[in-house]
């Protein structure tokens, strides 16, 4: 079979939210990208950051900051959840990239542990 790609999951636990921020994430998704060779596109936001009170994520599942960071070969997805200390990511490309170069990355990054991850080639 072919190989069309790969996708890339990590969850990290215990990790510190003062890496949560926008500003943060901005840095995190340039310098991983740099690091695993991708071209960095569009970057896109969902969070509470100028949202109605009333509209606002209260529980703490759902409170958060979420990211997607486009590039040329597909796109990097990302959910931090602060009262949980949570960050889980997604890697997804059809240029393959060095998986566990990006794993530790991330782990030093968020300064959590990785409770799991899980690579899959895409054919």
């Amino acid at each position: 079979m072919d190989f069309y790609g790969k996708e890339l999951i990590i969850d990290l636990h215990n990790c510190d939210p003062k890496t949560f921020g926008r500003r943060s994430l901005r840095r995190y998704f340039k310098e991983v990208c740099e690091l695993i060779d991708m071209e960095r596109c569009a970057l896109h936001f969902w969070d509470d950051v100028g949202v109605p009170v009333k509209y606002r994520q209260t529980e703490a599942h759902t409170k958060g900051t979420s990211a997607i960071q486009f590039i040329l070969t597909s796109n990097i997805t990302i959910h931090t959840l602060e009262e949980l200390k949570a960050v889980y990511i997604n890697i997804f490309s059809c240029k393959d990239f060095i998986a566990k170069d990006a794993i530790k990355f991330t782990k030093n990054w968020f300064h959590g542990k990785v409770v799991q991850h899980l690579e899959i080639d895409r054919l």
